[in-house]
């Protein structure tokens, strides 16, 4: 093909050149708006009357009368039409006829009468050769010609316009603009032609005006159909019959394609606004499945921030919206705020649909239901790898399941790796319990209600707003729990900040205690303004700057506070109350300063290796005089730091080794790991062995050339395992070691690791493994009663059960953690003291964990579960005893430390130096101590924060305490052996009996060989006597005969576990199948109130200084090690 011919030229200017045909399209569509328009005006202009074309008719024709069954035709065939507006008329067909034959021409492939046929041709035709020919013939110069069809030429050449206009700038529309387009313009042109038909014909009948046939138009094609305007002669009303029949064929059609496109639509989600993605925040998320319950996590966390509820939600997902997730995006509330997209992260043109280069920030969610998880990352690592190629600047918020696959995506703002966390949460509930529920409670964001005017009125109080949770129940320990769980971690600058401006050029400690003191904030880390390390309590010897980011913990932000808005008023308040006297003081402040007001410096001595507890002072002075605390100082000195406390433990060890430490071989050095199993992984100072134990010696239950035990027993260890139940060893269990073995822990205390796997582990996993002491494994599973005994169980502390991969996933959802459940539930019955940690799918489970049917306590929280969920709380579940104890954990709690890094870059810094996961130079550990009788002294938590801060530099955060349930249904209170009732004993030690051990059960009654036949005697005598007794008093009789029912199953249980173990050559002398713990719950508070009372057995968390801060140059000799401080190596359970 010759592109030189003329032809060629003519058509690239008019046909293949993009933006030359737009402009020849845009000219032929206003051409023939211009036609219509002189229709309309020649119309206006036009007199029926006058409207004759031939001189021989007679005028007296014009002044005839409509009579029915008679049509005058001159009318509808002649029109009047000036000379001025036929030129006009005659010039526009001129143009068009051209314009329509050279693109004819143009278009011509060998087929002329394809080209004929067409009917916008044959439209052409019609409207411009009769205008042509009245140019030769002068006397046909008022016929009537129906230029407006030419508006179905217009509409033809509007759509013809639109394709080249896409084609020109390189951007497409959507089909369903497209639709819409032609939909509108079909009716306005059905419309405007029947309008002018109708007006022409009834010329020779009505003689309407176009405003009457444009009314009749539409009153007939609403279906109103008033009748007071109608045509008269049968040509107008044949041609509503056409117009009507060609409506009800055509626009069906449209109307049809068009609601397909918006089905369509609907699944897809169409696009996110330019215009609004310009003038609004958005974020995107970007997730393989969504579920309602990961949709309802990010938006309540998301939107629980003040300043984040004008921002958009825009989900991008490759999977149609479920029914579930459609019904909740239509609730108002979310309606209006999030934007479904059906789509993948993997396509530039889905990506730009959600406007990702404008975006805010992109959240990127793995699919842990999977059944391969591996293939699961890699799809998080290609949407991930996507965006940041299509918008490098967009902020990346990315979570990933295993850890090997971390190094992938290091580019992204911040990563949350799902079994990081998971494994370092669980090692560290088994040395610190629930730290699980501690770090859930401190990333949610909690839903407080309590107004600022309220909060300083509580300023010469307990200092704590209000939380939303439990505050209309009953129970003591739910509203302390669920007050305190408001608390979360917020940061705000030195200079800039109420509670610790004034500790510029102070300590650390002193800044943290004094800002506790007054406004019961707990100040836990400084991040320096030319280091983006956080420090988590650096200590005695820091000092506070101005330019320093403070993190503290309290109920709501300082921003936000009374404190912030009433300081001046609060300045003056305290000034006033200073001039009358201790007694006059607030609470408080009576509470902090027992060691300031009156300074007691006898504590500052050694004491010998024997105390384990925090030293009494010795009395002195004035008989009766309480024990005070020493002061904290401004500024640490060399005379107040107790090193020798802090690394007690570690010069101990180092220097001179214990006989039977010696004899045994069990000397450790410290340093990092030689090996690490995966990429990625922060190198952390661990107890390490001199030399990597041989793989063989790994396995537990199985005898090598090195050594001949078969089980945990004969190893004879002097602390108790803990056990860890899971499918495969992947590398994400290396962080359930790692924590347990920091350099920080004491080495007496190390607990040997028995890994209970299904799947042989790798060799490079006993790789990682083989240098750290005291680690095991053997192959076998929970569900083996046999595999569980040969592990230790009897002898273990604590037992971590992980929820297996291959069960992640089930046909019904919440059914993915049956077999769990289950197997935790039959190990609870076994070993009803052994203490359990377990992992599961979804935390809404955890109401099944230590399941019990018929107690009237478990039912009574579900029912507090589901007002809770009510109200809207992000955690209704946080009052089910088994989360508050920390003895049950989901990762999916955990999905909102990754939502609220957006407001909060640094909880996740923080949360990875909590967990051991990160060790930064100068930073401190997490770590808990427990309140012994001989702690009891301290008395409040004001004292004890005062103590830890002047002594060893430790920062409490919060308080782990169980109580007993005193409650008239449950089991604590069942202590009646079945011989009390069987040979009537003395009433008044029955009632003694019962009063004095309500958490132990009669001796005999392990014994007896009838106590099945003798409950059973007991229960009908009960029973016989039940209508004596009232309807309360019968339910509790009801009780107490299943609770009976209850230890005889468990007696059973027992006989089973005694017999296989003896089957197996072990000793059940460790066995103790009485002791449990069903009597007690446990329940976390954090940042208490300064006058929080301590009671026996508390465990304090910690924030223990790096104790690598204060090693001197010389090391310590073993005299200076031991020190009457609290900061001494830990023993027994007290861990100061």
């Amino acid at each position: 093909m010759n592109e030189n011919t003329f032809k060629e030229r003519l058509k690239l200017f008019f046909i293949k050149n993009q933006r030359s045909s737009l402009r020849i399209r845009l000219f032929n569509f206003s051409l023939k708006l211009l036609s219509c328009f002189l229709y309309i005006v020649r119309v206006l202009l036009d007199d029926p009357t006058q409207g004759l074309g031939c001189k021989e008719l007679s005028r007296s024709c014009s002044n005839q009368n409509y009579t029915p069954g008679t049509i005058d035709w001159s009318p509808i065939i002649w029109v009047n039409r000036s000379l001025p507006l036929w030129g006009l008329q005659v010039s526009v067909a001129v143009i068009s006829l051209f314009e329509t034959l050279l693109l004819s021409y143009l278009s011509y492939k060998g087929n002329i009468w394809e080209q004929i046929l067409r009917i916008p041709f044959l439209l052409e035709i019609i409207n411009a050769v009769p205008f042509i020919i009245t140019i030769f013939w002068p006397v046909l110069r008022n016929l009537f010609i129906p230029v407006f069809l030419n508006c179905w030429l217009a509409k033809h050449a509007l759509e013809n316009m639109i394709n080249d206009l896409h084609r020109a700038i390189q951007r497409t529309q959507s089909a369903m603009f497209n639709q819409v387009l032609i939909l509108i313009s079909t009716l306005l042109c059905l419309i405007f032609t029947c309008i002018c038909g109708i007006q022409h014909l009834e010329r020779a009948g009505n003689r309407l005006t176009l405003f009457d046939s444009l009314y009749f138009c539409i009153v007939t094609f609403s279906t109103v159909g008033f009748g007071d305007v109608t045509p008269k002669i049968w040509p107008s009303k044949l041609l509503v019959v056409i117009m009507i029949c060609v409506a009800l064929v055509v626009l069906p059609i449209q109307f049809e394609q068009l609601a397909y496109l918006w089905m369509e639509r609907q699944k897809s989600g169409g696009n996110y606004s330019r215009y609004r993605a310009q003038t609004e925040k958005h974020v995107v998320l970007c997730v393989s499945s969504l579920k309602i319950d990961l949709l309802m996590d990010f938006l309540n966390e998301f939107y629980a921030h003040p300043r984040l509820q004008d921002y958009y939600v825009v989900i991008l997902c490759p999977t149609e919206m479920d029914a579930q997730v459609r019904r909740v995006l239509q609730i108002p509330m979310w309606s209006q705020r999030v934007i479904y997209l059906q789509g993948s992260a993997l396509k530039d043109q889905d990506l730009l649909r959600a406007k990702m280069d404008d975006a805010e920030a992109c959240f990127i969610l793995s699919s842990r239901c999977e059944v391969d998880r591996t293939a699961a990352d890699h799809q998080t690592i290609l949407r991930a790898w996507a965006v940041k190629d299509f918008a490098p600047n967009c902020p990346l918020y990315v979570q990933i399941l295993k850890p090997e696959n971390k190094f992938h995506i290091k580019f992204a703002d911040h990563v949350v790796c799902e079994e990081e966390f998971k494994y370092a949460m669980l090692a560290l509930n088994c040395i610190c319990p629930a730290t699980s529920t501690l770090i859930t409670l401190l990333v949610h964001t909690s839903r407080g209600h309590t107004a600022p005017w309220e909060a300083f009125r509580q300023l010469t109080g307990t200092k704590q707003t209000l939380n939303r949770e439990s505050q209309q129940s009953p129970e003591q320990w739910q509203k302390m729990y669920g007050r305190c769980s408001g608390n979360e971690v917020y940061h705000i600058n030195l200079e800039e900040s109420t509670f610790f401006a004034e500790y510029e050029g102070k300590s650390f400690t002193y800044a943290s205690f004094h800002a506790h003191k007054k406004f019961g904030v707990c100040l836990i880390g400084v991040r320096k303004e030319d280091n983006k390390n956080i420090l988590l309590n650096p200590g005695p010897r820091y000092i506070m700057s101005s330019t320093d980011i403070c993190f503290y913990i309290n109920i709501t932000k300082e921003e936000n506070s009374a404190f912030k808005k009433q300081e001046k008023h609060r300045q003056n308040h305290e000034s006033k109350l200073s001039y009358h006297g201790a007694s006059r003081l607030p609470v408080h402040s009576i509470i902090a300063s027992m060691g300031t007001v009156a300074i007691d410096l006898q504590d500052t001595g050694c004491r010998g290796p024997s105390g384990a507890t925090l030293a009494l002072p010795a009395e002195g002075g004035k008989e009766g005089r309480r024990p005070s605390i020493a002061p904290v100082l401004e500024v640490a000195d060399s005379s107040s730091l107790h090193t020798c406390d802090l690394l007690s433990d570690q010069s101990e060890d180092e220097t001179t080794p214990s006989d039977d430490e010696v004899s045994a071989g069990l000397e450790y050095a410290k340093g990092y790991p030689p090996y690490s199993p995966y990429i990625g992984s922060s190198p952390t100072f661990c107890h390490l062995l001199h030399e990597k134990v041989p793989f063989c010696c790994l396995r537990l239950d199985k005898g090598c050339q090195h050594n001949y035990y078969e089980d945990a027993k004969a190893y004879g260890f002097k602390n108790k395992l803990i056990i860890v139940a899971a499918e495969t060893a992947g590398n994400g269990l290396y962080n359930f070691i790692v924590p347990l073995r920091a350099y920080y822990r004491p080495k007496k205390e190390l607990n040997p690791i028995v890994l209970l796997l299904d799947n042989p582990p790798d060799m490079h996993f006993l790789d990682a493994i083989c240098w750290f002491p005291m680690v095991y494994y053997m192959v076998g599973s929970i569900d083996n009663l046999d595999d569980l005994l040969r592990c230790g169980v009897t002898f273990a502390a604590n037992m971590v059960v992980v929820d297996k991969e291959s069960t992640m996933s089930a046909e019904e959802d919440y059914m993915a953690d049956a077999k769990t459940i289950v197997n935790v539930q039959t190990l609870f019955r076994l070993f009803s003291s052994l203490s359990i940690i377990t992992e599961l799918t979804h935390p809404a489970n955890m109401r099944f964990m230590q399941f019990r049917a018929k107690d009237c306590y478990s039912l009574a929280l579900s029912k507090l579960e589901k007002k809770e969920r009510e109200k809207g709380s992000n955690l209704a579940f946080m009052f089910r005893l088994p989360f508050a104890a920390g003895r049950v954990f989901s990762i999916s709690m955990l999905d909102t430390l990754l939502y609220q890094s957006f407001v909060k870059d640094y909880m996740i810094s923080i949360t990875r130096l909590l967990l051991g996961l990160d060790t930064t130079p100068g930073s401190g550990f997490l770590c808990s101590m427990k309140i012994t009788e001989e702690d009891l002294w301290i008395r409040t938590y004001a004292r004890l924060y005062q103590k830890l801060c002047s002594s060893t530099g430790d920062i409490p955060i919060g308080v782990y305490r169980t109580e007993s349930q005193k409650l008239t249904t449950s089991e604590s209170q069942i202590s009646i052996s079945v011989e009390e009732w069987e040979d009537t004993k003395d009433t008044k030690d029955q009632f003694s009996c019962r009063g004095n051990h309500r958490n132990s059960t009669s001796s005999d009654q392990s014994d007896h060989p009838l106590l099945r036949r003798k409950s059973m005697q007991w229960a009908r005598r009960l029973s016989r006597r039940a209508p004596r007794h009232s309807a309360k008093t019968a339910e509790k009789i009801n009780q107490q005969r299943m609770n009976l029912y209850r230890r005889s199953e468990r007696q059973e249980l027992a006989e089973l576990v005694k017999n296989r173990m003896k089957h197996l050559g072990l000793s059940p002398a460790g066995y103790d199948e009485m002791n449990d713990h069903q009597n007690t719950l446990s329940y976390i508070l954090i940042n208490p109130s300064p006058d929080t009372r301590l009671e026996l057995n508390d465990i304090v968390y910690l924030i223990r200084p790096d104790p690598l801060t204060y090693v001197p140059n010389a090391a310590p000799s073993r005299k200076d090690s031991f020190c009457n401080t609290v900061g001494q190596d830990t023993r027994e359970e007290t861990q100061l």
